[in-house]
């Protein structure tokens, strides 16, 4: 593209091989509305021998978002919350003065072989807001809204578009659009359905005002005119994530984010201590990275 910035991935490896194409934060650009963590996984095979859990670790700041095409994730946390997550479903967690949290393999999943392909995001929470009380809500698939615009299938996941309402409620306004085209399908996007808008192409390219954005890329979107999206001769499926633009940057150190440095220098001690809490029934924790923040 020329004149639509680009965002390319970057691999990380989670563990055990588990690997996501991050793309946000990125050098040139930390966040698109609230949204400044971005990681596409999958679709990765999972066999009973696979060592994809991830054990229990904190999050202070913001609210995580996950959301799978296809699989099933445990989810637990120090709330108490047990979710399985499941593809289609909303699941948001606003970890706000703390929360701890695990996700691993369904217990009724061990000896199956299943791939695992899905999206998750994180949200910043206003300033005010960065000291939330923790909560966990499940939005399960068929509470979702689904659409028919032009050629394309439009879930609206978080916000609101063409008259559509998610029932998700977020801290700051959002928008998250699951938007799926046939082969050679349209569909055009109004002006103004947020202040920052990203685009990302998950499974094919798809054409933006004319210009092609590649699989496993994101567009940052003008706003200010309407835009068509176009397949080409394979079906394509786009994440469309967006909302009010951040007033101020955020630090981000591993899994905490706050807009005050000291906040997080308390956060990583909190952890050190094993004060922020534990998930009920686990035993595990994912310590401190070596390197420490350093504000």
């Amino acid at each position: 593209m020329t004149s639509i910035e680009r965002i390319h991935p970057h691999d990380k490896d989670l563990g055990g091989g588990f690997k996501v194409r991050r793309l946000l934060p990125a050098m040139a650009r930390q966040s698109v509305g609230p949204f400044l963590f971005f990681d596409h996984f999958g679709p990765a095979t999972v066999v009973p021998e696979s060592e994809h859990d991830v054990r229990p670790h904190p999050h202070i700041g913001l609210a995580t978002v996950t959301y799978l095409f296809s699989g099933a994730i445990l989810h637990r946390d120090s709330l108490g919350c047990v979710q399985q997550i499941e593809p289609g479903a909303i699941n948001w967690m606003t970890a706000g003065r703390g929360i701890v949290h695990s996700e691993r393999r369904p217990d009724s999943l061990a000896n199956a072989t299943y791939v695992n392909h899905g999206i998750q995001l994180w949200a910043a929470l206003p300033p005010e807001q960065e000291e939330a009380t923790p909560s966990f809500v499940h939005t399960p698939a068929d509470a979702i809204a689904q659409l028919q615009v032009d050629d394309a299938t439009v879930r609206v996941l978080v916000g609101q578009a063409w008259g559509a309402q998610s029932p998700v409620v977020s801290l700051a306004p959002a928008l998250y659009l699951d938007i799926q085209l046939p082969a050679n399908g349209q569909l055009r996007l109004p002006a103004g359905m947020a202040q920052e808008l990203g685009l990302y192409a998950v499974d094919a390219a798809v054409a933006v005002a004319d210009e092609t954005l590649e699989p496993h890329t994101m567009a940052v979107l003008p706003t200010d005119r309407p835009l068509a999206l176009r397949a080409g001769s394979a079906p394509v499926r786009c994440m469309l994530v967006g909302g009010d633009a951040l007033a101020e940057r955020r630090h981000i150190w591993w899994n905490f984010v706050s807009s005050r440095k000291e906040r997080i220098v308390q956060a990583a001690s909190d952890w050190e201590a094993q004060r922020m809490g534990q998930v009920p029934g686990e035993t595990e924790f994912i310590p401190l990275p070596a390197h420490r923040f350093k504000p």
